[in-house]
């Protein structure tokens, strides 16, 4: 089963920007209660969908220069990323339908 693997400002350009399947991104941090309820939907989703796409999760805290370069202004934010480019972002708590959708649009 594919996992979420973490991604840090220094290994962003090589895991995301390069990656060549789309990719999607969850920007966290360890105080914000919505990013804790939608981990285990990231994690069920990267179960079913990580052989055609790539999932990372970014811990705002520690890496602040890839969120601010991307715009991230609140959290959780979930970035799909397809050819190096945001294709797709949404910001706050989002339920598994509404993320499926998303990820159905670009693999």
């Amino acid at each position: 089963m594919a996992e979420v693997n973490a991604v840090t400002d220094d290994t962003f350009e090589s895991l995301v920007v390069k990656a060549t399947k789309p990719v999607l991104v969850d920007y966290w941090a360890d105080w914000c209660a919505p990013c804790r309820q939608i981990a285990p939907i990231i994690d069920e989703l990267a179960g079913e969908f990580g052989d055609r796409m790539g999932f990372y999760k970014l811990d705002t805290n520690t890496n602040p220069r890839v969120p601010t370069e991307q715009g991230v202004l609140g959290l959780p934010t979930i970035q799909i990323f397809s050819g190096g480019e945001v294709v797709k972002s949404f910001t706050g708590g989002k339920t598994k339908a509404a993320l499926i959708r998303a990820i159905e649009e670009f693999i």
